[in-house]
């Protein structure tokens, strides 16, 4: 740009990349060998924004002044024919001290086309054919030009965004995915099957087809519906006659040619493939995995064992055809429902049914007898295994005939109620009908862990020895599933049909390990490590923003048995919140009769008064019902913040100084209070996130949580609740949340965010496009409500719950899991998607698993860099745990919101609380 403020200004084009071409040319030397007039200074690291028609362009060297022609590039191109004689040297050709004219170089792109336009003639490439009709002394002006081009630097100001970052430093990694190899000429004919008259049952189908592999071939796909075939058949429609083994009757099977795909596409039918490798190898299929019976690891002390297994996915990724395996666990127990049952009837025979609903509904069994995993809908007492059913061939037969005619198996207890599981019908071909699947209790067992074995740290310790396994354990089963692979001959078989080969190792990588992150506390600053646990500073350090407890403003509440509990925990603090730059006062302390909900409730409620900042409860036992009443009161008619403490975690001496400090700085976060912060280098951001709450269990309505940030550091947050349909993941109440979002961001600072960025927790990769096309136009939506005002929007979907793993080779003996700050962002990212993986937080048990990051809009524009760093960044700033977490704070911060009021509030919390952490 002119920066003489007295010379007269006028436009020429749009100032932009053509602006920047002409100054260049005319600041270069004008004679062999000239030097740089001294007036010329270096082009700027970033370029000088340009008005758009607005400012004029001027020959810094001459003065000469271009006034404006247009709004285009053509503008500049005619300009520059008028006065293309300043571009040629004296005398037309050049040539250097000896007589020599110099060696030419390719001009490419833009500058071969301008070189064409500014010498009237055509061109001559070097390294290309050379064309007769063009003269000797065109083809030496253009040499000389070509010189001048070749020293241009313009950068252009509308960079695309790439998809892969460059930041960081290089390191070495391995990861669980495994090349597949596909044979040239190889395809795949996808063709539809119809049967005359109408086959309805699914197995049917399939033995109709079977019945015909002389003529379609041994090698195929079928669906029931559509069949996929390695050849291609004679005719591309082709009719079949065969009987039905059932009635005899002949059926024509009609066999139409759909397309032939190529084997990079065809990933659907790849898994199919490897599902049957699986049971080639032996493994029992349990829900959508495969685990391996014969591997069962027991745990006899807690009535548990472990199946072994591995989880396999076909996808086609940035580096090609692939295959992702993860070794996978399945806990079930030893115990089975009947077993359960008669101990339930043992504690309490008065309302035995009830305990047994209560402990049953919702719970996942097992059969052993075909390995098959049920979901208990119902208890049927009015029935037991000596009733009768209607069985596939229209006979009624009792459940005990059944058993030992179809297993083998004998019942024991003929008085035992049965357990009924409800058929999903996405399961059913004919989806307006329902079935209902009966099962025997004393055949059933339990899989998972309840929330007793959960809350038991032995029992989850011991599990752990066998479920958590390091990396090169990991490794060494991914090895182990390749050459169990690669050594069967019937595996090789189903893969080589179809022209597929398994390599014989896992791929690896080369990722990138971005610095850690500077943690800023009020009074000090807190260098990052690799290791990014800041938990000794936190409590030693002052918070960013304190707020003090005042006297007899906060209250206490406890039972009798508790009471020398709560005193300690009182005192303990107090010592610790003045390390933290916190001031406590005296609380009131409140004594309870007994430890019944009822007290709890009415106690809140009698004390609580207009200046009450905060009340502490503290249970002798866990009770969710409990919880719940307190929490719904708390948060919906009261607006106080509550910290709800099991007497259990403030009962030890030993810990209780970590335990109370963790309680202290989760308390100043619920009153509004922020912990520490980072260096933000963008201005008017606002970072959302989202998350869906479901409960299959009781099937209410599903709780969506919205977390945005309100200020320039990302340390203060509001939230707004929705509620949909229950099963619900797609969300539909986005624009009510974005909306007062904004109008809160708006009233404390008059002005909009200009850019918003939106993490998005619990999607699929099946409901990508689904989120894509109808979430992210809700949000479009409402910038409308406001006068021009268009920001800028991006959506990223956050996924931790993938199958990819990622191993760090730090040294030739074993594997590590990779740092936290580790990218990868080629060759196992998504061919279609603008997506990494992000390696956040460190782990002390296990293989770490990495985030997936997919950007399903962006309009914000973000270098890749800028993008993953940001990500990075948020996952510092979540305030409950002193450490990077494995997803941005906003995510996690709405998974616990959605969690608390779906689960324990099941109502919109009070417009109060909506601007504190009171979730956490």
């Amino acid at each position: 740009m002119n920066t003489d403020d007295s010379a007269p200004k006028s436009s020429l084009g749009r100032g932009g990349r053509g602006a920047a071409l002409l100054r260049a040319l005319h600041s270069l030397p004008q004679q062999p060998n000239q030097a740089l007039a001294e007036s010329v200074s270096p082009a700027p690291a970033v370029p000088t924004p340009c008005v758009s028609g607005g400012a004029g362009v001027q020959d810094d060297s001459s003065g000469t002044i271009y006034s404006s022609l247009g709004t285009n590039r053509g503008a500049l191109i005619s300009q520059l024919l008028k006065n293309k004689s300043a571009l040629l040297p004296p005398g037309g050709d050049t040539y250097d001290k000896q007589g020599v004219r110099p060696k030419l170089d390719l001009a490419r792109g833009r500058a071969a086309h301008l070189q064409t336009r500014l010498i009237d003639k055509p061109t001559a490439q070097v390294g290309a054919q050379s064309l007769s009709s063009v003269s000797q002394e065109c083809r030496d002006y253009s040499s000389s030009v070509t010189e001048k081009l070749q020293q241009l630097s313009i950068q252009d100001t509308d960079d695309q965004v790439c998809r892969q970052g460059t930041t960081g430093t290089k390191l070495p990694f391995l990861s669980n995915w495994i090349r597949l190899s596909l044979k040239e000429n190889k395809a795949v004919f996808e063709y539809e099957v119809k049967f005359v008259p109408q086959v309805d049952a699914r197995n049917l189908r399939f033995r109709l087809l079977n019945s015909m592999r002389d003529k379609i071939g041994s090698v195929k796909s079928f669906d029931g519906s559509l069949l996929w075939l390695p050849i291609m058949l004679p005719n591309k429609n082709v009719t079949y006659t065969t009987a039905n083994p059932l009635n005899k009757e002949n059926v024509k099977i009609e066999i139409v040619y759909k397309k032939q795909t190529e084997l990079d596409t065809s990933v659907h039918l790849y898994n199919v493939l490897f599902n049957r490798i699986m049971k080639i190898l032996k493994l029992a299929k349990i829900g959508r995995n495969y685990f391996s019976p014969g591997g069962a690891v027991l745990i006899p002390q807690h009535q548990l064992e472990v199946w072994p297994g591995y989880v396999t996915a076909v996808n086609y990724q940035d580096g090609g055809l692939m295959l992702c395996v993860d070794v996978s666990h399945r806990v079930l127990r030893t115990q089975t429902c009947y077993d359960m049952m008669s101990e339930l009837c043992q504690i309490q025979k008065a309302n035995s049914k009830i305990l047994i609903v209560k402990q049953f509904i919702g719970c996942i069994v097992l059969t052993r007898y075909n390995n098959k995993i049920y979901r208990i809908d119902d208890i049927l007492f009015d029935q037991n295994p000596t009733s009768t059913f209607t069985n596939s061939e229209g006979e009624e037969i009792t459940y005990v005939d059944y058993y030992y005619s179809a297993y083998g198996i004998k019942i024991k207890d003929h008085r035992q109620p049965l357990l009924l599981h409800r058929v999903k019908k996405k399961e059913l071909k004919d989806k307006d009908t329902t079935k209902i699947l009966c099962l025997i209790p004393e055949l059933c067992f339990m899989t998972g862990l309840t929330d007793e074995m959960r809350s038991d740290f032995r029992v989850m310790k011991d599990i752990a020895m066998h479920t958590r396994i390091t990396p090169t354990v990991r490794y060494g089963c991914l090895r182990t599933f390749i050459k169990n692979v690669n050594d069967n001959a019937e595996a090789c078989k189903v893969l080589s049909d179809w022209g597929l080969t398994l390599e014989d190792n896992v791929i690896p990588l080369e990722g990138r390990l971005i610095p850690p992150e500077a943690i800023y506390f009020k009074n000090k600053e807190v260098e990052g490590t690799l290791t990014a646990d800041w938990a000794q500073e936190a409590g030693r350090a002052n918070t960013l923003v304190p707020v003090d407890l005042k006297p007899h403003c906060w209250l206490i509440l406890f039972t009798q048995k508790i009471q020398q509990n709560a005193s300690k925990f009182v005192g303990m603090l107090k010592q610790v919140t003045r390390i933290m730059g916190i001031h406590v006062g005296d609380p009131q302390m409140v004594c309870l009769p007994d430890d019944k909900t009822e007290s709890y409730v009415n106690s809140l409620k009698i004390f609580y008064h207009d200046e009450l900042q905060l009340a502490v409860i503290i249970f002798p036992s866990r009770r969710e019902d409990r919880y719940s009443a307190v929490k719904r009161l708390a948060c919906v008619d009261l607006a106080l913040p509550t910290q709800c403490i099991n007497s259990r975690t403030i009962s030890q001496d030993s810990i209780l100084r970590s335990v109370t400090q963790k309680i202290a700085l989760q308390i100043n976060c619920k009153l509004g209070g922020e912990l520490w912060m980072l260096k933000i280098p963008m201005t008017g951001l606002m970072v959302c996130g989202i998350d869906v709450y479901n409960d299959p269990a009781r099937r209410v309505a599903s709780a969506v949580g919205f977390v945005s940030s309100i200020n320039q550091t990302l340390t203060r947050w509001y939230s707004r609740i929705s509620f949909q349909h229950p099963g619900e993941e797609v969300v539909h109440g986005l624009k009510t949340c974005l909306l007062e979002a904004l109008r809160h961001y708006f009233k404390l600072y008059h002005v909009l965010p200009r850019t918003i960025i939106i993490y998005r927790d619990g999607v699929s990769d099946g409901q990508l496009k689904l989120v894509e096309d109808h979430e992210v136009p809700q949000l479009a939506t409402v910038f409308h409500h406001f006068d021009s005002y268009e920001p800028k929007l991006a959506f990223i979907v956050v996924q931790k719950r993938i199958n990819t793993r990622i191993f760090a080779s730090m040294s030739s003996k074993r594997l590590d899991n990779p740092p936290p700050g580790c990218i990868i962002d080629h060759t196992i990212s998504r061919c279609h998607w603008y997506d990494f993986l992000l390696v956040s937080q460190q782990i002390r048990q296990g293989t770490v698993c990495p985030t997936h990051y997919i950007v399903v809009h962006d309009g914000t524009k973000l270098k890749a860099d800028n993008m993953q760093r940001l990500a990075y960044k948020l996952t510092y700033l979540y305030y409950n745990w002193p450490g990077t977490i494995r997803v941005p704070a906003p995510c996690q911060y709405a998974h616990k919101l959605a969690y608390l009021i779906g689960q324990n509030v099941r109502k919109s919390p009070a417009v109060e609380l909506c601007d504190k952490l009171f979730f956490l």
